[in-house]
């Protein structure tokens, strides 16, 4: 890694935080970002809006114009290497004759890989790359999941009392947290390229799963993910309504309904429930980065149990529901303290009244009693 100077890392600050405003929108494509400096004087910028428009580094050159020659380059992710949806960007780079090109990270896509790293080199253009890696990195872990592991980046939303219950015994949890805490899901839901829920919390709760903001802004609607065995829910709920799309999974041998119109898909089950694992690959073969799973107990704990949670958002409001309420999570049955699973609390934030706990499990997948 080359050494990067202040003015360096305040250019890539900002080529992350403008990759971040297409948070809503690039799915299933990166965000990235791209300033274009000639020593301290930003002369162009960009973000990449959604997928087939162009490209953070296009929109920065198309700004800069004939100063981009002899400038700095600064992207969040590697300059693309083929041709796409898009002409490859580190072809664009070359042609308006920039003199350096400072990365966050290389892009682990197969037809990128350090290709477009390559292509810089060979037109004589100095490369330094790992610049903020880790926030690069951060900014874009379901792309990275996906192409990586195989699978979507899992995050989990529950909201919960302080003796850590769901809702009452009789299913009621309309509210638990306040409106503030409730709008702030909104912008989970919005940057998630799947919401995912179980066929019980549609049969119990009929959830709508849209994301709805108080104020008018862009986003493209995620895809609603129904884990639905029997195909039990197709009849009925608010799942099916609106302009978000649906999906439902159900098990091979699941009986069809003839009149049944939305998209669905078979997907392995194990002993009578979902191999979760399938899952995840069926979704990530639908170019899904982000699951946002919002749900009961039982599959909540099914994807902690397995090992494939990734992100824990946990909204905790300042109630008491009492002993006979229901549980975060199913199926954790520890024994002995040695089973117990510890979480990683990655940052705190008061909601209006409630706190939002960010939590990333940090032990091994939990091992049967």
């Amino acid at each position: 890694m080359s050494a990067f100077s202040a003015t360096d890392h305040a250019m890539m600050a900002r080529a992350l935080r403008l990759a971040l405003l297409g948070a809503y929108t690039t799915r299933p494509n990166p965000m990235v970002g791209c300033v274009i400096a000639r020593g301290e004087e930003i002369v162009g910028e960009g973000w990449h809006c959604r997928q087939g428009e162009p490209h953070a580094e296009v929109l920065a050159l198309d700004a800069a114009g004939a100063r981009a020659k002899g400038a700095t380059a600064y992207v969040t992710l590697e300059p693309c290497a083929h041709t796409g949806r898009t002409g490859p960007c580190a072809d664009a780079l070359v042609a308006a004759g920039v003199s350096r090109v400072v990365a966050a990270m290389r892009d682990p896509f197969p037809q990128v890989d350090g290709a477009g790293f390559d292509r810089l080199r060979a037109a004589g253009i100095e490369v330094g790359a790992g610049l903020m890696e880790a926030q690069a990195r951060a900014l874009n872990v379901g792309f990275l999941s996906r192409i990586e592991r195989g699978r979507p980046w899992v995050r989990v939303k529950l909201a919960c009392s302080l003796d850590g219950r769901t809702a009452m015994a009789d299913g009621d949890s309309k509210w638990i947290t306040g409106q503030a805490a409730r709008a702030d899901v909104m912008h989970w839901r919005a940057r998630a390229g799947a919401i995912l829920t179980g066929a019980g919390t549609v049969l119990a709760d009929d959830p709508s799963l849209t994301v709805r903001f108080d104020t008018p802004r862009e986003f493209v609607p995620p895809l609603r993910v129904v884990l639905d065995p029997g195909l039990a829910t197709v009849a009925r709920g608010k799942v099916r309504e609106g302009d978000a799309p649906t999906l439902y999974l159900h098990a091979p041998d699941a009986k069809v309904p003839r009149e049944l119109r939305a998209d669905r898909a078979p997907a392995p089950v194990k002993g009578g429930v979902f191999d979760l694992d399938a899952v995840l690959a069926l979704l990530a073969q639908r170019e899904i980065n982000e699951v946002h799973v919002e749900t009961g107990a039982t599959l909540a704990g099914a994807l902690l149990k397995a090992g494939l949670v990734d992100d824990l958002l946990l909204y905790v409001a300042p109630v008491l529901l009492g002993d006979g309420a229901r549980p975060l999570f199913g199926g954790l049955d520890f024994t002995r303290m040695a089973q117990c699973l510890r979480m990683e609390l990655v940052e705190t934030v008061r909601v209006g009244d409630d706190l939002r706990l960010h939590l990333r499990p940090c032990a091994e997948p939990v091992a049967a009693p």
